[in-house]
């Protein structure tokens, strides 16, 4: 199978390992690079689910990717809330919204007996969502830590 890299023309002289280090991948020195990138990868990616669209292999695997996908997006929420043990700023009601969601999706799956990757992708994506929840509880019982008294420069300038 081929396996396709892109790299930000800014990084071309740094060794090949270092494409992968995520510190350095995604910064590209212009959008028309990013979009070469995207671009390459979906025509590659679309000419090997054309040729393999037959499989019944691929074509499972593809889609336990996808929803495997959808259900990972509020790790990396879950995660940085962890590193920095706060979810200041992040929005509650945006996560109830996605909690029953994906609970009414998941409820959906369930009862009317989708794939079993659909009900266990949905099912992972509501632990996420209630693992971020009660992280927003537990943060929000912890005392804040004090800001930083910051003078205002007007207010240096009255005295």
């Amino acid at each position: 199978m081929m396996t396709l890299i892109c790299v930000p023309s800014s990084h071309i002289s740094l060794p090949l390992a270092l494409d992968f280090d995520p510190h350095h991948f995604w910064h590209w020195s212009s959008f028309g690079d990013y979009v070469q990138c995207v671009l390459a990868f979906t025509g590659v990616a679309g000419y090997v689910t054309y040729l393999s669209i037959d499989s019944a292999l691929f074509v499972e695997t593809l889609g336990f990717l996808a929803v495997l996908t959808e259900a990972m997006l509020g790790v990396p929420q879950l995660y940085r809330n962890y590193r920095h043990q706060s979810t200041e700023g992040m929005s509650i009601k945006m996560v109830l919204m996605w909690t029953s969601g994906d609970t009414f999706k998941t409820a959906y799956f369930l009862l009317n007996g989708a794939p079993l990757q659909f009900s266990v992708c949905g099912l992972l994506q509501v632990l996420v969502d209630l693992a971020i929840l009660g992280q927003a509880y537990a943060f929000a019982r912890r005392p804040q830590k004090p800001a930083p008294h910051v003078a205002h420069p007007a207010s240096a300038k009255a005295l």
